[in-house]
């Protein structure tokens, strides 16, 4: 009697596997959560609030002098966050407007720093250089 020959007829799967992809999505999800938080620049400053229109084109460079509620200076261009004298903030906002003098210049002020410092800070900046300065509120809370 012939043996006859048996076949293993398994059909190839069609069908795409995601778990992997859920696994790799998961994994960039936590790493998202965990740094978007660190993604916040400038000083911990408590700005006043105000009903004002947005900046145009949020994603465009700018550079910020920040005022702290203790009237320390600070200027965040190029991930620098240290304190300093308002000579040498003038000094350097000069240097960084000499080689872009279409720069955005921003006034981070605490709400509760003076409104004489807050001048003082924006008169410096439009003596190294800046013609327009602009200041940065929180959008008023809808009651």
């Amino acid at each position: 009697m012939p043996r006859l020959k048996r076949r293993n007829k398994k059909r190839p799967m069609s069908e795409i596997n995601v778990v992997p992809y859920i696994d790799v999505m998961l994994v960039l999800l936590v790493i998202f959560m965990i740094t978007a938080p660190m993604l916040t620049q400038g000083v911990k400053v408590d700005l006043p609030n105000a009903n004002a229109t947005p900046i145009q084109d949020p994603d465009s460079e700018v550079l910020v002098a920040s005022i702290d509620d203790k009237g320390n200076y600070f200027l965040d261009f190029g991930g620098t966050q240290d304190a300093i004298s308002l000579a040498d903030l003038q000094d350097k906002v000069r240097k960084v407007l000499s080689q872009n003098a279409a720069l955005p210049v921003l006034v981070r002020g605490d709400k509760n720093v003076s409104y004489g410092e807050v001048i003082s800070l924006m008169v410096a900046l439009q003596a190294a250089g800046a013609p327009n300065v602009g200041l940065v509120t929180e959008p008023e809370s809808i009651k």
